[in-house]
């Protein structure tokens, strides 16, 4: 049953010898995976049906397609998964949210995420999301007690087809012995973060086809109110963007958001170097081999980690995230837009980097009089708000001394790109910043621009840290 692990161990026996041609290996063959692995795995029919594990071919056979063949796959792993509590819907969510769990040596905080993923959502929020978790313990004792918990306390979840608790069989599982001991962790801390490469390769394959985005959550987090709707924002802030990860969390592997066409090449990736490192390292080799070089990661974070003890061996791990906030339903929603601005930019801090709620921004060399930022809409929007920061805490000096904030209308083409050629003054900025309330009412037109024009030419270069943008909703959202 074994047969297609042990031959993938006696391969990488042959890396050992040099730490630069395993990489050069991993990127290549990688890179390859990428370029030929089809988009469009689904989940087989007949896995919905199933409760319980049946008769299959041989492990063997089966790791022996998986990594053989996963060039030309065009279907998930092959895994019966025990359906423990509810069955998947036939309509298309928005949005899976994957939990995998095992048994702790000390607490327990799944029934807390799940009462705190439900509780933080809207009626209609909840209509967009399903909550897969994956009990990945083989104490089937255990297992069962803690089903009948949740079955007890969200029926009405699991009835309206939210909430499924599956879990994957054993025997579909690797050798978790004689593990490769990389990084010089004890043989127990290699057996725990290997196994958990599994359980989340598996989670990730069982949840392919439920929704059109995924997010990876621990099982132990809390959740900011309406945090479905903040992701949706910025998701849509990002339409025409390539990503392949976009963060919500700075910890682990918490608060991470996937394309659902990703998922089969993701829980293909965990499984082969399943025993290489631990899984939030992976990711990072999985989201540059897909081309996305830097992390995009969103302000404020919309999951907390709230466990005093670690899954591992009952550790304590009291990692907080700071840049959490309880409510964040005020993330503003910056609609697509293309910037442009003549202030001599400084290496990579380039102008779209103060429009995206990314721990990023615009810097640029000393301003003259004159000097402009332009925002230019994809399509003409009602703005309610405009808030927009400059400097930052290690550079307070680099702010805008002299500046106006213009939005204007009438877009035309110049030589140097689209800009409008009517403005209107909505305020000047003081000690750096600007924020005006009710825009909509003050302004009559839909608005295609946004400028920032600098009033005085300064000796200190100019950090624009976030341009912020709240739309106006139509009355029947």
């Amino acid at each position: 049953m074994r047969l297609a692990w042990k031959s993938l161990d006696k391969m990488r026996c042959l890396r050992k010898r040099s730490t630069i041609p395993f990489l050069g290996f991993l990127i290549t063959f990688l890179l390859f995976l990428n370029l030929y692995i089809e988009d469009g795995y689904v989940l087989e029919g007949d896995k919905r049906q199933l409760r319980e594990t049946s008769v299959h071919p041989s492990s063997a056979e089966r790791y022996v397609h998986t990594f053989r063949d996963l060039s030309n796959s065009s279907g998930a792993i092959n895994v019966t998964y025990r359906y423990l509590a509810g069955t998947p819907l036939n309509r298309k969510k928005y949005l899976t949210i994957g939990l995998s769990s095992v048994k702790r040596k000390r607490g327990n905080y799944l029934l807390e995420t799940i009462k705190s993923i439900f509780d933080q959502s809207s009626y209609e929020e909840l209509k967009e999301i399903v909550v897969v978790v994956h009990l990945a313990d083989f104490d089937l004792v255990w297992c069962e007690n803690l089903v009948q918990e949740i079955t007890r306390k969200f029926a009405h979840h699991i009835i309206a087809g939210r909430l499924l608790v599956i879990q994957a069989p054993e025997e579909y599982y690797p050798s978790l012995d004689g593990l490769k001991r990389n990084y010089n962790d004890p043989e127990d801390r290699v057996r725990f973060r290997s196994k958990q490469n599994v359980d989340y390769a598996f989670l990730l394959n069982f949840c392919t086809n439920l929704s059109h985005f995924y997010m990876m959550l621990e099982d132990d987090v809390r959740c900011s109110r309406n945090f479905l709707t903040a992701l949706k924002k910025v998701i849509t802030s990002r339409e025409g963007s390539y990503w392949v990860m976009l963060e919500f969390s700075k910890l682990g592997y918490i608060g991470k958001l996937y394309h659902s066409r990703d998922l089969p090449r993701l829980a293909h990736f965990l499984l082969m170097f399943y025993q290489e490192m631990p899984c939030d390292w992976l990711l990072i080799h999985f989201r540059g081999l897909l081309a996305q070089k830097d992390v995009i990661r969103f302000k404020p974070s919309l999951f907390q980690h709230m466990g005093y003890y670690s899954s591992y061996k009952g550790a304590e791990n009291k990692l907080k995230d700071d840049d959490f906030e309880e409510d964040s339903f005020d993330i503003p929603d910056n609609p697509p837009a293309s910037m442009y601005t003549n202030i001599n930019v400084f290496e990579s801090y380039d102008a779209a980097k103060a429009y995206s709620t990314v721990d990023e921004y615009f810097w640029g060399k000393p301003p003259s009089t004159g000097d402009f930022f332009v925002i230019v809409f994809n399509k003409s929007t009602k703005i309610s708000k405009i808030k927009i920061a400059t400097g930052s805490d290690d550079r307070q000096n680099d702010v805008l001394h002299h500046g106006a904030l213009e939005v204007g209308e009438k877009l035309v083409g110049t030589k140097k790109g689209k800009q409008c050629s009517s403005y209107i003054t909505l305020g000047e900025f003081k000690n750096g910043n600007i924020e005006v309330q009710d825009v909509d009412h003050k302004i009559a037109f839909d608005i295609e621009c946004v400028r920032i024009v600098v009033t005085a030419s300064q000796k200190e270069w100019l950090i624009i840290r976030s341009i912020s943008l709240w739309t106006t909703q139509p009355p029947s959202q």
